[in-house]
């Protein structure tokens, strides 16, 4: 109507366009030009794989970074975590850095033990926080203590060839049966425990708790290749016997007197057992006797058994 036209706001404002026009005159140019490459799923801040990335990053840079005052750097040894492992580790006078408790813990004989033994043979003492305790033990079940080891010295070949009874491992890579191997190694006589760099466990935290100590008392020799190894201690006048469930013999079958002279007993992995030129060097490769139908024993086991054998000829 010609009376609502004349209202305020109701007249067209000629300096502006209303509706479709003739081409974009331009108004769509931005949205017509390209962003370029896509960047890659890393470079976006936002994407699983760039938040992967920053997450090793970080990673990486709690290994790498120096460690705060107090605190051991995870390069530089090993921590061993828990009251009981601790206790034994300072009884059985293992090279240790520091002693770490947390603080505000309620205290038991274990702590106690750890406190006087750690002060009477000069081992720092340190009270951290549970989230620092937790950080240097990698999340295991610490119970308020830590010790902190140094890089184990392994021994050379050449360090044992003096001995008359070792053990050797041959793919053994759980550090708990190391340790365990160890352990039997010294309650039997053994002097030495041979490892390969390659394929084995090495000395860790997890086996100093389950060689009980055994640790201190036993040398652990590692060597870059087993079966040269093995050659050099038989020109060193070694009789080398091997394990291996499907043996000819069990190991008291063996000839007499091959279990009371100079003694190499090689232990091969639970799944795989011997290496193929470890078994063919090896002099003997005997069974260990048991029933029917039962599945070869586990390597420190095995070693235990054969190592008993050995300490009964000896005797």
């Amino acid at each position: 109507m010609a009376g609502n036209s004349q209202r305020r706001g109701a007249m067209r404002n000629p300096g502006t366009k209303k509706g479709a026009t003739v081409g974009s005159g331009g108004q769509r140019r931005k949205a017509l030009q390209g962003k370029g490459p896509t960047p890659k799923a890393e470079d976006r801040p936002h994407h699983p794989a760039a938040r992967r990335e920053r997450a090793a990053a970080k990673r990486q840079a709690a290994v790498t970074r120096p460690a705060r005052e107090g605190q051991p750097s995870r390069a530089e040894g090993s921590v061993l975590a828990g009251r009981n492992p601790v206790v034994e580790a300072l009884r059985a006078k293992v090279p240790a850095k520091a002693l770490y408790l947390q603080a505000r813990t309620e205290a038991d004989e274990r702590w106690r033990e750890a406190l006087k033994i750690a002060a009477a043979t000069s081992i720092p003492i340190l009270e951290v926080s549970r989230t620092d305790l937790d950080r240097l033990t990698d999340g295991a079940v610490h119970q308020g203590m830590a010790l902190a080891m140094p890089a184990y010295e392994y021994a050379d070949l050449a360090d044992v060839t003096d001995s008359s009874l070792l053990v050797l491992l041959d793919g053994v890579t759980d550090p708990r049966n190391l340790g365990a191997v160890v352990r039997s190694a010294a309650a039997f006589g053994a002097d030495a425990v041979v490892i390969p760099v390659r394929r084995s466990a090495g000395v860790t935290a997890g086996a100093w708790k389950s060689s009980a100590g055994a640790l201190s008392r036993v040398r652990v020799a590692q060597v870059t290749n087993l079966t040269r190894s093995i050659q050099a201690l038989q020109r060193e006048g070694f009789t080398v016997v091997g394990l291996a469930a499907d043996g000819r013999q069990s190991i008291d079958e063996l000839p007499p007197g091959t279990l009371s002279g100079r003694l190499a007993i090689v232990v091969g992995s639970e799944g795989d057992g011997l290496s193929r030129l470890v078994r063919e060097t090896c002099d003997w490769v005997a069974r260990i006797a048991m029933r029917d139908g039962n599945e070869s024993l586990n390597a420190s086991v095995a070693a235990g058994i054969a190592l008993n054998a050995a300490y009964v000829a000896r005797r």
